[in-house]
């Protein structure tokens, strides 16, 4: 049975709808290192997969991946894994929010310097091309923001949410999470998010009417310094 598109959502996006976004080294796929840290193999990868993801990332890279199955050959190291849980947002409509503004790439210095103080995950120069992302901004300041960042077909990921501690307890990450999900809605899409299984946020989000759909695993490799001899 072919696997659902949430299962390996990182190589749903990068062989779908963000399909322009990707460096290919045989089947496995990455998105630019500009615009997110992510890389895929296939469901089920094979010891050639392996060799190309080494080929891609590069001797001695660290790598970070959404979605294995099964463990790491002999000679990747950890580096780090965490254990996160998968929301999908069938029943989440959305909802537009009057003080939301529209975020671009003049935006970007200041998106990067919310993330910087609030950690929500990985941001990068060029992940707003991802998707929407919208931000609330007060005497001019951003304060908060949220928007998109995989993309499977028929889904799109609810990402870097985050609030100046100056202006949290306001509602705004809840408000600017339903705007994101009413941009994924129009579109004729659902929402989903991923989430650190430990993240007190996760109660924020299932009273948005997310509910949990599979915990996952995290995982930060390192390619081994010496390859197999034969690995491509």
């Amino acid at each position: 049975m072919p696997s659902h598109p949430l299962d390996n959502p990182a190589y749903a996006s990068l062989t779908g709808p963000h399909a322009h976004f990707a460096e290919r080294h045989g089947r496995v796929l990455r998105y630019p290192q500009q615009v997110a840290p992510w890389l895929a193999l296939p469901d089920e990868p094979d010891a050639d997969d392996w060799a190309d993801l080494a080929a891609l990332a590069g001797p001695g890279a660290s790598v970070l991946l959404t979605a294995l199955v099964g463990e790491p050959p002999a000679g990747w190291e950890v580096i780090w894994q965490g254990n996160g849980v998968q929301y999908a947002g069938e029943s989440v409509l959305g909802a537009p929010e009057a003080e939301a503004v529209l975020l671009g790439a003049a935006d970007v210095p200041e998106m990067l310097d919310l993330v910087e103080r609030t950690r929500p995950g990985p941001f990068l120069p060029r992940t707003v091309e991802l998707g929407t992302y919208l931000g609330v901004r007060r005497d001019g300041k951003l304060v908060a923001m949220a928007g998109e960042r995989l993309h499977p077909a028929g889904w799109s990921e609810i990402s870097a949410v985050c609030t100046d501690p100056d202006f949290r307890g306001q509602g705004l990450g809840a408000r600017l999470i339903l705007a994101v999900v009413h941009a994924i809605r129009e579109r004729g899409e659902t929402p989903f998010l991923h989430t650190g299984a430990d993240n007190p946020a996760r109660g924020l989000y299932e009273s948005l009417g997310f509910t949990l759909r599979r915990t996952t695993t995290f995982l930060n490799l390192k390619v081994p310094e010496d390859l197999p001899a034969g690995a491509r």
